[in-house]
């Protein structure tokens, strides 16, 4: 499964001295595009959470490519490579205004009930989606 983000711009404030996005900032955008995937199938964090789960970042990996820069576009493409579990793996690529790829990454979230922070199974709705 996969999905293609809305585009984005590089804001002032995510880039360092040199005008590049600094790497801690591939993260939130990892998660901005998690986000926009999840209500766009009409499962929005609000109503995972409401169901007392919560989804912890248990491990991510980013590879950067070439830089991207203030003021610059970009979207990305998530992908779910399988059926969640306990857990759920994401795969990105990020992609500028050229359509050049830029950063290649993934991120492995973990289904934990929020009250006593146990690792479940993925919920059954969830689990359909994908």
């Amino acid at each position: 499964m996969k999905y293609k983000t809305s585009t984005i711009k590089v804001r002032y404030s995510e880039t360092d001295q040199m005008g590049i996005v600094h790497h801690s900032n591939y993260l939130k955008f990892f998660e901005l595009a998690r986000i926009e995937w999840l209500e766009k199938l009409k499962m929005p964090y609000q109503k995972i959470e409401e169901s007392n789960i919560v989804l912890p970042v248990v491990r991510c990996d980013i590879k950067f490519i070439k830089s991207l820069f203030f003021g610059d576009l970009f979207y990305i493409n998530v992908f779910c490579k399988k059926k969640p579990t306990s857990t759920i793996e994401f795969t990105y690529q990020i992609f500028n205004q050229n359509d050049e790829l830029t950063t290649e990454g993934s991120t492995t979230l973990a289904f934990l009930n929020s009250k006593s922070m146990k690792p479940q199974r993925c919920p059954k709705i969830i689990s359909d989606i994908f």
